[in-house]
């Protein structure tokens, strides 16, 4: 459990600098009761993430698990492997395409529209599709067999990560007073020249240390892996000096 909710966490804070939902919330935080407006957006974002995270999980994904009801542990590192290299592939395509995407105009937002709800909604119900990281989450979480109940918590750690720089914006027109719309301004700035290599690098973190979680997995000495290589590790100490 404790290696799942590691990977849950490195996944969901990498997947969090999406500049689909924090450039919208840095825009309203310089309107008219910012504060509120984007509480609720970062609630109705955090929402329908989770609600379409689950039922991906808990319909489609126990469908599928009832047909291997107990997935080893190989099933399950692998899945673990697996989701940390569909991590790297997306380091590798943000980082190929880092300038093109730097120079992408921000979303024309009315920081004193009408529902901020609505569009945290909007947009994540959009971008859920195109989902890959949590994607990967989501597959590593259904293929270990944990009970549904346990599966939704992962859920809801990995959302709390995924809405985390969104709760850090609220904390800051909450706490920081008159400073809120200078630092948020710098940081809106910094977010569009320079969020797709930051994006990279927390994603190529992540993969990493998935793909170490699984491997270590796999070669773990109650493992099939580690059984195979056990009568190689004595023959390397044998033949040391």
């Amino acid at each position: 459990m404790l290696r799942l909710i590691g990977l849950v966490i490195s996944i969901g804070i990498a997947d969090s600098l999406n500049p689909s939902t924090i450039a919208p919330a840095l825009y309203m935080a310089s309107g008219e009761d910012a504060r509120a407006r984007v509480t609720e957006f970062t609630i109705a974002v955090f929402v329908v993430y989770f609600v379409g995270g689950a039922v991906i999980a808990l319909g489609p994904g126990q469908l599928l698990l009832a047909l291997i009801p107990r997935p080893d542990g190989v099933a399950r590192h692998t899945l673990e492997i697996i989701a940390g290299v569909a991590m790297l592939i997306a380091s590798l395509l943000l980082w190929r395409n880092r300038n093109r995407l730097s120079k992408r105009e921000p979303p024309n937002i009315d920081p004193n529209g009408k529902s901020s709800a609505i569009l945290g909604a909007t947009i994540t119900a959009v971008e859920l599709p195109t989902a890959f990281p949590y994607f990967a989450a989501i597959a590593a979480i259904v293929g270990s067999g944990l009970d549904p109940a346990r599966q939704v918590v992962l859920l809801v750690l990995f959302n709390l990560c995924f809405v985390a720089p969104l709760i850090g914006i609220v904390a800051t027109l909450t706490f920081a007073g008159g400073r809120a719309e200078r630092i948020l301004s710098t940081g809106r700035d910094s977010l569009q020249a320079h969020w797709p290599a930051v994006l990279s690098g927390l994603a190529l973190l992540a993969g990493v240390i998935v793909i170490v979680l699984g491997v270590t997995g796999l070669a773990g000495p109650h493992s099939r892996l580690g059984h195979l290589i056990r009568p190689l590790r004595r023959l390397l100490q044998h033949l040391k000096p």
